[in-house]
């Protein structure tokens, strides 16, 4: 405990039990120390508030006037003290993530569950973005951690998760559907469904490290407008494989002749600094 807290609480007991020695019993402290914290306490408040007599202590009248506001103060303190370890014990607490679809849907649910068995008073706040989005929400505090590709911006501390596959998504009924491996280049010969919002995403640099470039129809971050527009028969493209799980359109997911990866971490500013909320969640990523 801080030092001046500790004055005020050797105050406030003292006039509670009457005397130094009973206070001394309370706090765990000698007699001379009590005796010594309320003599700093009045050489800084420049007052007398205690008067000393072989039968204990009393209120002197400048006493009487500051003691509600100390009982106050140390009142305040016992609440800090009581929040601090409720979410030590994680009994309240919010956590505030960012995140995209695939990981929304395929990764958090199972996350939370298992949190949720241990911590079930934790509530959540999700927020879906691109990568840059989520990036900006944790440096700005927006979010307290938040799932990314990797690498991401060096202010951030990062933790590796999985590597996510990059599939070619086409109609069941195209006519490469029966390949074993699409060609990029082919890919280019149709109308392509680009995901991608705001800063280039992996799909882009694929395409740029091959020195090709797509024919895009369509730009979205919407990984299941894209799906409903395959099945239709409106284009191809290229998606994660975390998204392709349980999908309920009528499309294929074939590899690419030249594999193609993201690599999927949660970030956060600074670990040390993390709620205890937050620290303990990253302890359950691997029920995902």
């Amino acid at each position: 405990m801080d030092m001046n807290l500790s004055k005020y609480f050797a105050f406030v007991t003292t006039v509670e039990y009457g005397s130094f020695t009973k206070a001394a019993d309370v706090l765990n402290y000698s007699q001379s120390a009590v005796s010594r914290m309320i003599n700093d306490l009045e050489t800084e408040w420049n007052t007398t508030v205690l008067e000393r007599g072989k039968t204990g202590v009393k209120l002197t009248s400048d006493g009487l006037t500051l003691l509600p506001y100390a009982k106050s103060l140390c009142a305040e303190y016992r609440r800090l003290q009581l929040q601090v370890d409720e979410l030590s014990g994680l009994k309240t607490g919010l956590i505030r993530i960012g995140t995209f679809s695939s990981v929304a849907t395929h990764w958090l649910p199972n996350i939370i569950k298992a949190f949720q068995k241990d911590y079930p008073n934790i509530d959540y706040e999700l927020l879906l973005g691109d990568y840059t989005e989520i990036e900006t929400w944790i440096l700005e505090g927006r979010v307290d951690c938040g799932f990314l590709r990797l690498p991401a911006s060096p202010a951030l501390e990062t933790f590796f998760l999985e590597t996510d596959r990059l599939l070619a998504v086409l109609p069941e009924n195209h006519r490469l559907a029966g390949s074993e491996a699409v060609p990029l280049s082919e890919l280019c010969k149709e109308p392509f469904m680009l995901l991608e919002k705001g800063a280039k995403a992996e799909v882009s640099e694929i395409f740029e490290k091959s020195g090709l470039t797509p024919n895009v129809h369509f730009t979205t971050w919407d990984d299941y407008a894209i799906m409903s527009m395959i099945e239709s028969g409106l284009g191809l493209a290229i998606l994660p494989e975390l998204i392709l799980k349980r999908v309920p359109y009528r499309i294929v997911a074939k590899e690419l002749d030249v594999p193609a990866y993201r690599s999927i971490g949660l970030a956060v500013r600074d670990k040390k600094s993390a709620s205890i909320a937050v620290k303990k969640f990253m302890e359950y990523l691997s029920y995902r």
